[in-house]
């Protein structure tokens, strides 16, 4: 039993070298390559290009390049390149508006590869040239626009720079993508103060206005509140008399309600005024005495 478990690890082992050697030596020779997604090969031979592969999947050299596939792999050379889109964003481009005010714009764009071959070998830069062609762009044919265009109208700004630079970029393999003008802002410092200062300003006065409405339609709403009310105690105290005055002559049709009514009102009086009141019983002598110790008139 031993010696199968050891009879099946070693043929395992060789048949794990012998299968990895074989896939090396096919490789080496060109049998075959694989091409992965949004991946290209381009393979070139003493200086020529003899086979662009940008289909994913497995190919075989041999019915693509024939007798050269024997020895693409060794004497030639085989650039693997990603068509996979990318982006790219370029910071406070300087230009200037019609008004003559420094602005910067940031411009976001995308791009991919097109033409491997151009890619390769039209331009040693081309990933640079087009941020450089992008740049320029932006700066000659957004520069001299009115200030309230550059700051509102972003999508007429990228069109305009999507179709100046496509063209000359698709020469060295590179096609543009989206064009976005993303940020547009002032290059001054000195301005962008004074701005402020102007935005405080006003935003100050506009406070102090809305402050000093408010303080007016307080005021008329409480001087009318006060007119209204002076009129109607006006009005309250013009009918007092004569609202007093039925209200007696009702009271005195009964001569017993009328003889009380002031005698209420009389004692309301002498309470108020806060005199010392003495009490003498009825039928007392102590008046008496009062009366006969007061001194002659």
């Amino acid at each position: 039993m031993i010696g199968i478990l050891i009879s099946a690890v070693i043929t395992f082992i060789g048949l794990f070298l012998v299968v990895g050697l074989s896939i090396g030596i096919a490789k080496l020779f060109g049998m075959y390559a694989i091409v992965r997604e949004r991946r290209c090969l381009v393979y070139t031979l003493f200086g020529k290009v003899v086979a662009t592969l940008d289909e994913p999947g497995l190919h075989f050299l041999w019915a693509k390049l024939g007798p050269k596939a024997l020895i693409i792999n060794v004497l030639g050379k085989c650039n693997e390149l990603d068509l996979s889109l990318d982006q790219d964003y370029l910071r406070s481009q300087p230009v200037n508006s019609e008004e003559g005010a420094p602005m910067g714009i940031g411009v976001w764009y995308e791009m991919y590869i097109s033409d491997p071959v151009a890619f390769l070998f039209k331009n040693a830069d081309p990933r640079g040239s087009l941020a450089a062609n992008v740049s320029n762009s932006t700066v000659r044919c957004l520069s001299n626009l009115p200030l309230e265009k550059m700051l509102v109208d972003r999508h007429p700004m990228s069109k305009t720079v999507r179709d100046e630079v496509s063209p000359l970029s698709h020469d060295w393999g590179y096609r543009l993508g989206s064009v976005y003008i993303r940020k547009v802002h002032f290059r001054d410092t000195g301005m962008i103060n004074q701005i402020q200062a102007k935005v405080v300003n006003r935003l100050r006065q506009v406070t102090s206005t809305i402050k000093q409405d408010g303080t007016n339609q307080v005021n008329i709403i409480t001087s009318t509140a006060d007119r209204q009310a002076a009129v109607e105690f006006a009005k309250a105290g013009a009918i007092r008399p004569e609202i007093v005055g039925t209200g007696l002559k009702e009271i005195s049709e009964d001569p017993a309600v009328l003889e009380t009514l002031f005698e209420v009102l009389e004692t309301q009086r002498i309470l108020a005024s806060g005199a010392a009141i003495t009490l003498v019983p009825a039928k007392s002598p102590f008046l008496s005495d009062l009366l006969a110790s007061a001194p002659p008139k």
